[in-house]
């Protein structure tokens, strides 16, 4: 299943671009894609009000700041700094991912999957170029969809 806004029914739901509010580390998100254009900006009060516009806005703004970090390859999170390469950014994103999950509609939408492998065709592969590779995204998605299944069984 190809997965991202430009498609309809459960793939495009499951876009970081659909409206899902949920929590970060205390501060309030509309969607996954403002929060991951937030990382691109050092300064916590931006990263507040870009967590808190639509997917579209929150693009178009970090589009802005990507030749500033990918030319250092550091992205921030409430004043910390992360390594785009860092295992604990890998843990920043699994935070922001769980944190989304917390919203039932998202949990839903991962459920109605079934078991197909999901995939993201535009995604970048080149963790340098972005700040979620195809990669991350996906198995984010299932791993997540595991959980929820297991939970829910139990």
């Amino acid at each position: 299943m190809d997965v991202g806004g430009y498609t309809t029914g459960i793939a495009g739901r499951l876009s970081n671009f659909t409206p899902r509010a949920f929590v970060l580390d205390g501060f309030h998100c509309a969607c996954l894609e403002g929060a991951l254009q937030a990382f691109k900006f050092d300064d916590p009060e931006m990263q507040k009000r870009i967590c808190m516009m639509s997917g579209k806005e929150a693009k178009t703004i970090g589009q802005t700041r990507n030749e500033a970090w990918q030319s250092c390859q550091t992205l921030w999170w409430q004043g910390k700094a992360y390594d785009r390469l860092s295992p604990e950014y890998q843990q920043l994103l699994d935070r922001l991912y769980e944190a989304a999950l917390l919203s039932a509609d998202f949990a839903d939408d991962l459920l109605a999957t079934g078991d197909e492998v999901l995939s993201h065709s535009i995604g970048e592969h080149d963790p340098r170029k972005t700040v979620l590779t195809e990669e991350e995204f996906c198995s984010r998605l299932m791993a997540n969809r595991s959980k929820v299944k297991k939970a829910r069984e139990a």
